[in-house]
């Protein structure tokens, strides 16, 4: 096994990743301003949103001081090229793929390849990446991971897809190195939704995710 990758610093304090798809790159900056603010430290921003390689260099500009950004729905080795290339601090995939986690590998950029499966989860953790995802983790819930845990126990996990407030409370317990949240969080907020509303949410989810929320 090569030698072990790490979660960027604030993304592995927070514990928790905000996925952010929308239509439109443009709609990225007044979301994540917005829960930013309210404590969240970790955004993936994903590739099918259209303009988002684009906005990348930015956004990682605007947020250099306050948060991670990574590129999420990474499929080919060129996409993680783009993202490396783009400043992005990790990189997110939704497949086990060997081809894309060497390339990361080589790159030096810190990747979270997904799966669900045992033998797909530990094809990719024994390369020595940051932490896999088990995605979607809706469809197993935290128990799996304590089953994981069993063969596999300093395998790092982060579960993605269906994951919400009470959902993240029961995985962090679990044992997940962090969660990765979507609509639970983001509600209508990429659709002109209100951002109040969002603050809110992002504040109750950081607060949750760092320790600090009350039963």
């Amino acid at each position: 096994m090569s030698l072990r990758q790490a979660l960027p610093p604030r993304t592995a304090a927070s514990r928790l990743v905000v996925v952010i798809r929308g239509e439109r790159a443009e709609d990225y900056v007044p979301v994540v301003d917005t829960m930013v603010e309210a404590g969240v430290r970790s955004f993936e921003l994903t590739l099918t949103t259209p303009g988002t390689l684009a906005a990348l260099p930015g956004i990682v500009g605007r947020y250099a001081e306050t948060a991670d950004i990574g590129i999420g729905t990474v499929t080919r080795p060129g996409d993680v090229d783009a993202a490396a290339d783009g400043g992005a601090h990790y990189v997110v995939t939704p497949v086990s793929d060997l081809a894309v986690v060497d390339r990361a590998l080589e790159r030096g950029i810190a990747i979270v390849p997904g799966g669900l499966t045992p033998t797909e989860l530990f094809s990719t953790w024994d390369r020595g990446v940051a932490a896999v995802k088990v995605f979607p983790a809706g469809q197993v819930g935290p128990g799996y991971l304590k089953d994981l845990r069993g063969p596999f126990p300093d395998l790092s996990a982060i579960p993605s897809g269906g994951v919400d407030l009470e959902s993240a409370r029961a995985w962090l317990a679990a044992g997940a190195a962090a969660v990765s949240v979507g609509g639970p969080l983001l509600g209508d907020a990429m659709r002109g939704g209100d951002l109040g509303a969002l603050a809110q949410r992002a504040r109750r989810f950081a607060e949750v995710c760092a320790g600090s929320g009350t039963e």
